[in-house]
């Protein structure tokens, strides 16, 4: 059972709380709250929530969720010492929207890429030069230290961790109970399906093309001549539709794939980077360790026995 115990921050967003607390309430996870002194603990929406844990219940968790919290003032001692030593434990930081002020005066946020609500990025970036403040992510995942932009990308950056503790199969599972999608288009590129854009003109169409001739050398121009356009016009439309650049998009879908092929394939690697357009071994190896900071066969290592069956 793996133990997700969340820190209630004095005033903490009852939003951002909720979160963990309905994605993590299903099987395979254990979860609980806790705060500096157990008690009543202000939210920022005018009710207090009743805590039973202090900052002992730390000690053995899984994985800690800072939820947002204001004013952003530096945590006390005690706590920055008892996310320190958990971190240092091998435990895994995650913060939801402002949670990552408290992340970052602990020092586990120095030389990482971070974010937090676009509203509060530039205060964390002055605050804390050495963290690398990115606003335009839903989510950034650094492997042991995670951190989400604002409220509902919280939701986004939980199912990530589901997904990647568990598979695709029990995160969309969750989405599904919680009725949100397993998606959303824009900002840092998630894994959770193959999105779309939605549009009456003929660009899902080209997308959808694309995504049964990903093992080909697709170009920007190759989509372009598929939608009718040309490639200027057609990049300018599909970013302005889409929030990110076709070039871009291509890459994040070759990676969906591999990864999807590693998760239920016992293809070679070298394989998966072919049929997935990836080129090489060596590329696809480059693109994991980049995105999910991971090995191919650490990842289908991870994943044997979660997604589905392993037949090609």
């Amino acid at each position: 059972m793996h133990t997700v115990v969340a820190l209630a921050l004095p005033a903490v967003v009852a939003f951002d709380l909720a979160i963990p607390a309905e994605v993590f309430s299903g099987a395979g996870y254990s979860f609980a709250v806790c705060a500096e002194t157990p008690g009543r603990v202000p939210s920022t929406t005018g009710f207090d929530v009743h805590v039973s844990l202090g900052l002992e219940a730390l000690e053995t968790a899984d994985t800690v969720v800072v939820p947002g919290y204001a004013p952003l003032a530096e945590p006390s001692r005690p706590v920055l010492e008892a996310l320190r030593a958990t971190s240092a434990r091998g435990g895994r930081m995650v913060s939801v929207c402002t949670g990552a002020f408290a992340l970052a005066a602990a020092g586990l946020l120095d030389g990482r890429t971070a974010t937090t609500h676009w509203m509060d990025a530039p205060e964390l970036a002055a605050r804390y030069p050495d963290v690398d403040v990115d606003p335009d992510m839903l989510y950034a995942d650094g492997g042991r230290t995670l951190t989400s932009a604002g409220f509902a990308a919280g939701i986004d950056l939980c199912l990530h961790l589901v997904r990647m503790d568990h598979g695709a199969e029990a995160a969309i599972r969750v989405a599904r109970r919680l009725v949100v999608a397993p998606h959303r288009e824009g900002g840092q590129a998630q894994f959770l399906e193959r999105p779309l854009p939605a549009s009456g003109d003929g660009m899902a169409a080209v997308c959808a093309w694309a995504l049964r001739h990903l093992a080909e050398p697709l170009t920007v121009a190759d989509l372009a001549r598929q939608a009718g356009w040309s490639p200027r016009t057609f990049a300018r439309r599909f970013t302005a539709e889409t929030g990110t650049a076709p070039h871009r998009w291509l890459i994040t879908q070759r990676v969906l794939e591999a990864r999807r092929l590693l998760e239920q394939t016992d293809l070679p690697v070298e394989e998966v980077a072919r049929r997935s357009g990836l080129g090489t071994a060596a590329n696809l190896r480059a693109r994991l360790s980049r995105d999910a900071s991971t090995t191919p066969t650490a990842y289908r290592r991870a994943f044997r026995g979660r997604s589905g069956g392993a037949s090609p």
